[in-house]
């Protein structure tokens, strides 16, 4: 299965867009629409200094090309948890530090050595200054670090990556911190697109899959389950797993199947009434799920397809890019940057750049369970 981003992508966000509004303006979107916690690629200082205050919880990145350094010298991540993380606390509420993106399966061996020693040293420097405990440490994870995936009873990690991933899980298990798993079935419907039901990977009515006992209705929760299951057979049942991204595109070219703004109101839409119900997987019922949805803006100068600048809820004027939680496009700009519309007129309350109040009322109800995976440091690079 395809994965949405590989890391390189992932860390060169200062270039992916060039209309997007400042974080102060997108901190005021946030609280309209009571979004209370943000992943961020890195750790900006402008953007972490423009949330303070606002009781917006903030999960930071440490991005790759840090992480040998970090491995083999323990000063390196003391000095970047200094810089990224002790001047903000606790004005700015991070709770969480990601070290590396989808850095196991993509065949660097030696960024993949690095990782748990990264993340060890991070985690010590966090011990250091009395931070461990409410901070915690993590890496995502792309889908394809599994070999299977169906049924979700059979997962089971690559031969690839096993002798990385135990000491990754004993790390887990020692510190309290999730696994988490970048997840997206757009990928799953547009390569088979025969073979994939799409109310299957939409959340919509469907008779589902079996496996054993358990009845599956949507693709993401099997994947989830399969990580549950590959993390059993090494050994290990006390790890939660997270979603750290997962989305739809709501435009894309003209053989990617299924990328259309129906499509991604549908898919997010429904997840979001499945967060705000508490709702967990069949495997693990009483565990409401916890997900990340990419991505706040539409990128408009993101590389790739036509599907990878098109994950935004919201044009860069903060008009919606659909109808959230309505189950079909919205009406929107008409045009993908946002229709010419000026960043400066930005304003999270105008009912020309918002929805209207019986929309935003109905997100506000849907985003107040939800988290958001943010594109925060290409807005403080463009406010410069």
């Amino acid at each position: 299965m395809e994965s949405r981003a590989s890391s390189p992508v992932l860390l060169g966000l200062l270039l992916l867009a060039n209309n997007l509004p400042d974080p102060t303006q997108v901190a005021s979107l946030l609280r309209s629409m009571n979004v209370n916690r943000v992943k961020l690629y890195d750790a900006d200082p402008k953007v972490l200094t423009a949330f303070a205050n606002t009781g917006v919880e903030f999960i930071i990145s440490v991005g790759n090309e840090n992480l040998q350094t970090m491995a083999s010298s323990p000063g390196a991540a003391r000095q970047w948890v200094a810089q990224h993380v002790q001047p903000f606390i606790p004005a700015t509420r991070i709770t969480g530090i990601i070290v590396g993106n989808e850095v196991l399966g993509n065949n660097d061996t030696t960024m993949a050595a690095s990782l748990v020693p990264a993340m060890q040293a991070v985690y010590d420097a966090l011990a250091a200054l009395g931070l461990s405990g409410q901070v915690t440490v993590s890496s995502a994870h792309s889908v394809n670090v599994l070999a299977s995936s169906f049924p979700p009873s059979s997962g089971t990690f690559q031969e690839g990556v096993a002798q990385y991933v135990k000491p990754l899980l004993d790390f887990h298990s020692k510190t309290g911190s999730p696994f988490l798993i970048n997840a997206y079935p757009f990928f799953a419907y547009k390569g088979s697109p025969g073979s994939v039901s799409l109310p299957y990977v939409l959340f919509q009515p469907n008779a589902g899959v079996r496996d054993g006992g358990l009845v599956y209705d949507n693709m993401l929760y099997a994947q989830i389950d399969a990580v549950y299951a590959a993390m059993k057979a090494m050994g290990h049942t006390d790890i939660g797993v997270r979603i750290s991204e997962t989305g739809w595109p709501s435009k894309g070219d003209e053989d990617e199947v299924g990328a259309t703004a129906q499509n991604a109101a549908a898919y997010n839409g429904n997840l979001m009434q499945r967060i705000a119900r508490g709702q967990g997987t069949p495997l693990k019922p009483n565990v409401p799920i916890d997900v990340f949805v990419f991505a706040l803006f539409n990128e408009n100068m993101k590389p790739g397809p036509a599907s990878e600048r098109n994950y935004g809820l919201f044009y860069p004027n903060g008009s919606p890019v659909y109808a959230i939680n309505a189950g079909t496009a919205g009406s929107g700009s008409s045009s993908g940057d946002g229709g010419g519309s000026s960043v400066g007129r930005f304003d999270p309350y105008s009912s020309q750049s918002m929805f209207s109040s019986a929309s935003r009322l109905a997100v506000r109800r849907t985003l107040s369970s939800l988290t958001l995976l943010l594109v925060l440091p290409v807005l403080s690079a463009l406010a410069c």
